[in-house]
């Protein structure tokens, strides 16, 4: 089994691990400073498809975290590195954000609402019937069904929100066909993280808030996984799954290294 001082490289989740809301959680700066200053390559994953890289190291960078958007892989990405490997130079109906037409722009596809080779399907504010009812006539007519990520609902401060899972659910309750969802608990948004910083996944470690996306895909993938208890889950939680992540911590501040004078003063104190 290996252990912490073997990982040489990590993937952390943002939203729960990182940040809640636009409040930092403690030592999340701190962390990503020694990761930094250390040249520890790292990533930062999100099954957030609507805003792109750059917006995304913006609203960090708002929150006192910094995160170069070289350093962020949504699913976004994840979908359009995908689709690359599957058909470069496709086409494909797109509903969603700009964090998706971009990232599918930026991989060489070609957006068309004629005869395209994919629907695509990621988180939106702005569904529409219309939208709705032309990716169900494309796959009944042969496109293949992509979507971003699972999630049926995201947070807002007002409450949850219809996501990604949601509307997919529409979509196939109507044609009869599932998507292929590429984001977590895919362990394919892993291996695309990794192959994107050259890591190998025996010596990187994933940290993450949940156990039924973070945590199971980390362990597909074969990385070390640590789960941190300022997001959703709980002891209580994890006693609910078959399996264990390697780590359970209260937070990323648990994964500081202590400089060795201050390792040294803890031991006197």
């Amino acid at each position: 089994m290996r252990t912490r001082a073997e990982i040489e490289c990590w993937l952390t989740d943002m939203d729960g691990v990182l940040v809640h809301e636009n409040t930092p959680i403690p030592g999340a700066s701190q962390l990503l400073e020694q990761w930094r200053d250390s040249g520890t390559p790292f990533l930062v994953l999100t099954n957030n498809s609507i805003f792109t890289p750059r917006d995304l190291s913006a609203r960090l960078r708002a929150s006192g975290l910094i995160v170069p958007e070289e350093s962020i892989w949504t699913s976004a990405l994840a979908t359009a590195d995908f689709l690359r490997s599957q058909m470069p130079g496709g086409t494909a109906f797109v509903i969603g954000e700009a964090g998706l037409t971009t990232a599918l722009h930026e991989a060489g596809f070609i957006m068309t609402e004629t005869e395209p080779d994919y629907v695509v399907v990621g988180e939106t504010r702005n569904y529409s019937f219309e939208a709705i009812t032309k990716a169900i006539r494309f796959i009944g007519a042969g496109a293949r069904f992509i979507a971003t990520n699972p999630d049926a609902t995201g947070p807002s401060v007002d409450g949850v929100l219809p996501a990604t899972g949601a509307i997919t659910a529409l979509i196939t309750k109507a044609i009869g066909m599932e998507p292929y969802v590429v984001g977590k608990p895919n362990p394919m948004m892993f291996r695309s993280a990794l192959n994107r910083i050259g890591a190998h996944s025996e010596n990187t470690g994933m940290i993450g808030d949940r156990m039924d996306t973070d945590i199971v895909a980390g362990i597909e993938a074969g990385l070390h996984t640590v789960l941190v208890l300022t997001g959703i889950s709980d002891p209580a939680e994890i006693q609910r799954y078959p399996f264990r992540p390697d780590e359970v911590l209260d937070s990323v501040a648990d994964l500081l290294v202590k400089e060795p004078f201050e390792a040294e003063e803890a031991d006197i104190l």
